[in-house]
């Protein structure tokens, strides 16, 4: 089993302004001084195809995630598991309440909604919104409730989408679900809610 199914919390650091596309590289901590997954997505791709590795070099698939069609504010996508082809489950995200507050649908691989991903607090997303610079101060933070206990996913290191981002990914192995589904659920907000704007 990858290390990265076994972590607790994971960190994720992604370089953007990069002119062929975006990388992510997933730490056990803070500390960068372990890398547990690596991903990397391809610039101006209508449809997004993501895929993350045990390492760098690409030595181990471990999921795919396939966006159904183009880009769009409520798109879905499917999550399988690279070594088996196992649909693992799906996410969609929630165009029109996204504008405010993101939200996305989590359902499992037969489609049956399992749980919810949202951003912690309706007033602190306005905000974040439409506050200049208020990403500095105001963290964006999101909540995975699908299993005994939530998974939260912390966004760090300043305006969002300048420079370098960081998710931070806590209570995995409490939470009960499968670490496959938070790790398409944490690849899924670093890099596909970065692209939606203010959201």
């Amino acid at each position: 089993m990858s290390n990265l199914y076994e972590a607790d919390s994971y960190m994720v650091r992604q370089k953007v302004l990069k002119l062929l596309g975006e990388e992510f590289h997933i730490y056990s901590d803070d500390s960068m001084q372990q890398l547990i997954g690596y991903s990397k997505q391809k610039a101006l791709k209508l449809k997004e195809d993501i895929r993350v590795y045990s390492d760098e070099q690409k030595s181990t698939e471990l999921i795919c995630i396939k966006a159904r069609s183009i880009i769009d504010f409520g798109a879905g996508y499917d999550i399988t598991d690279s070594q088996t082809g196992e649909a693992i489950c799906s996410f969609k995200r929630e165009g029109l309440k996204s504008i405010f507050k993101d939200s996305w649908k989590v359902m499992d691989s037969s489609g049956n909604q399992i749980g919810t991903i949202s951003e912690d607090n309706g007033l602190l997303a306005l905000v974040r919104r439409f506050v200049p610079f208020a990403d500095i101060f105001v963290p964006q933070e999101f909540i995975l409730s699908a299993g005994e206990n939530p998974v939260t996913f912390t966004q760090s290191g300043g305006i969002r989408g300048t420079f370098v981002n960081k998710l931070y990914v806590k209570n995995i192995q409490s939470s009960g679900l499968d670490p496959r589904l938070v790790l398409a659920a944490t690849m899924l907000l670093i890099a596909i809610e970065g692209k939606q704007g203010a959201g």
